[in-house]
């Protein structure tokens, strides 16, 4: 609409222009009445030109009885000027809050494109275009709910600091408290990323003097946890290595750390789900366009998440391909030639693979990608109260691993008609609870399908008695979700927190070197612990790396989330002791 409207209103122009007369005078009145329409004002050309979607940043503060100075006091108060930059990467835009001078606003934009590993590119006019807003007239004020979606909100954190922030717009001014801010954004959900500023050369730095830095001060965690959940959730997954940012939306790079920690959890799962008889197997991620329309009822609840095959090379498939969201409509048709006899049941398979689901909004790393790993569990049985039996066992399993193996406390229950599982005859769940947002997180989930996928895959047994009957099914699956529960929940201000249990190393050996014993000395003293240790089932690593400071290792070990880290220097070495740190406080003794 506003793309048609520009282009009527360069038409009008150049009618204007050329003359008069009754179709000039019938253009007039009739884009008159688009004129009035507040919700195409900001089409208007000229330099000068005033939004009518965006109000003045005055008006805006009242309607939105948010407290504020007006310009007269602005003049005298001394608030922070505050710089209102636009920038956009791949579609997404972000406003860029800083301080109202050009190195603050480079810096802030440098900061945030380190943080994305993304390069920015300053708004254009469809941005503008986009939001109904222009350069001259636009704040955080200007935004409302509807503009989440589109939009982050990028702001330096110390910012919060100072005591009212000047924020202009048309050559007015207001003065608006940080908390006032703050509280606004919440209000339309909209959750601000904090970039923190690198620090500014002192006059002793510019002369070539060295100074001592702190390394913990720019690769530690800025953003507290109560504080800026928002910012503090993606900022831990990527300085504790555990992901890497890809350049597909909603997909993302599991860094070995990660990875070890999936290990633990398949590893651990993988013989429970086998105790129960289930083996392993592997069907192909396409499906083929007739089985996945087989089941219209399942079908429809994940049509807007399929991601389709249509080209092959540089020419468009005959039969297009869909990539599994989940593997029903691929295994079934290979039940149906399995299973013929009573004696063919149960069949329990399982699978640990990869899925795509590509329609959603707002990714977040291990909870909402669009392509994660799982296991996939599908079984057949002869009656319903088998199949009922084995929902509320792998109800159970998956509980155990919430608690016994990641330490997450989690509670069962059965989902509603409206949340089931599409095409399932119920859907039980295991829900955990987020204390940082204050909000429940669904951990996994095992479905009866009853007899629907029977019916429609034709999934058919003879009985004892010679009758032919369908099969009872079940499905249930448990996803990298996992370890983004398990950080949340117990993940701190100085980065991950791992139960003993999933941590990949559960004991960190560091040599603290003197100049009377050396690297080598130390590492011969601590590989002999390390035997021991490994032999006693305990995980272990021994840092040798030369380049960083035994602090620098603390930290980085810390932040990785190993629960104890044992430090041995000369003195340990003579007294034949050692000295143990980390743990939830990190003390140390």
């Amino acid at each position: 609409l506003a793309m048609r409207c520009m282009q009527a209103y360069s038409l009008l122009a150049i009618i204007i222009l050329a003359g008069e007369g009754p179709a000039c005078s019938l253009l007039i009145n009739t884009f008159g009445r688009f004129q009035k329409d507040p919700r195409l004002q900001c089409l208007r050309g000229g330099s000068d030109r005033v939004c009518g979607a965006s109000p003045s940043l005055i008006d805006r503060l009242h309607n939105l009885n948010i407290e504020f100075s007006d310009d007269e006091a602005a003049k005298h108060d001394g608030g922070t000027p505050i710089h209102c930059h636009l920038v956009h990467m791949k579609g997404k835009m972000f406003l860029i809050l800083s301080r109202a001078n050009e190195e603050d606003k480079k810096l802030a934009a440098s900061a945030l494109e380190k943080q994305l590993k993304q390069q920015l590119e300053p708004a254009d006019e469809g941005c503008w275009a986009a939001l109904g807003m222009t350069p001259e007239n636009i704040s955080p004020f200007h935004f409302g709910k509807d503009h989440s979606d589109r939009v982050s909100l990028v702001m330096v954190g110390d910012l919060v600091k100072c005591k009212q922030l000047e924020f202009r717009s048309n050559n007015q001014a207001a003065l608006v408290a940080p908390a006032a801010l703050l509280k606004y954004l919440k209000s339309i959900s909209l959750s601000p990323i904090v970039v923190k500023l690198p620090s500014k050369a002192t006059p002793k730095e510019k002369t070539g003097r060295k100074q001592k830095t702190s390394s913990t001060n720019s690769e530690g965690i800025t953003a507290l946890k109560k504080e800026d959940f928002a910012a503090w959730y993606p900022e831990v997954l990527v300085k504790a290595e555990l992901i890497e940012y890809y350049d597909v939306s909603g997909c993302y790079i599991l860094r070995p750390w990660a990875y070890a920690i999936w290990e633990r959890i398949q590893s651990t799962l993988d013989s429970r789900i086998k105790s129960m008889g289930v083996e392993n197997c592997y069907f192909p991620m396409f499906v083929s366009e007739a089985a996945l329309q087989s089941e219209q009822e399942h079908v429809q609840g994940f049509t807007p998440e399929v991601a389709w095959v249509t080209r092959a090379g540089n020419s468009d498939m005959a039969q297009p391909v869909a990539i599994r969201p989940t593997s029903e409509t691929v295994m079934y048709p290979a039940f149906r030639k399995w299973i013929r006899s009573h004696r063919d049941l149960p069949l329990k398979i399982n699978q640990w693979c990869n899925v795509v689901r590509w329609e959603f909004k707002n990714p977040t790393p291990f909870l909402r990608t669009r392509e994660f790993l799982w296991q996939e569990g599908h079984t057949a049985h002869a009656t319903q109260e088998a199949a009922s039996e084995e929902v509320m066992e792998v109800l159970q399993l998956y509980e155990d691993i919430y608690a016994q193996l990641l330490a997450v406390p989690v509670i069962k229950g059965r989902k509603t008609e409206k949340e089931k599982f599409a095409g399932a005859l119920f859907t039980t769940t295991v829900e955990a609870f987020i204390p940082a947002t204050g909000r429940g997180i669904q951990g996994a989930t095992s479905h009866c399908l009853g007899q629907n996928f029977g019916k429609m895959f034709e999934i058919q047994f003879e009985d004892e008695s010679r009758n032919k009957q369908v099969v009872w099914q079940n499905s249930w699956g448990m996803t990298t979700r996992t370890i983004g529960v398990m950080i949340m929940v117990h993940g701190d201000d100085k980065g991950l927190v791992l139960p003993p249990r999933i941590a990949p190393v559960q004991l960190v050996m560091i040599p603290v070197v003197s100049k009377g014993v050396g690297m080598d000395q130390l590492c011969q003293e601590l590989a002999q612990l390390d035997a021991v240790l490994k032999d006693a089932g305990i995980r272990t690593r021994v840092d040798r790396s030369e380049h960083h400071t035994p602090g620098w290792k603390y930290n980085e070990w810390e932040k990785k989330g190993v629960p104890i880290r044992l430090e041995l220097g000369p003195r340990d070495l003579e007294k034949r002791q050692g000295r143990l740190g980390g743990g939830e406080n990190g003390g140390e003794k």
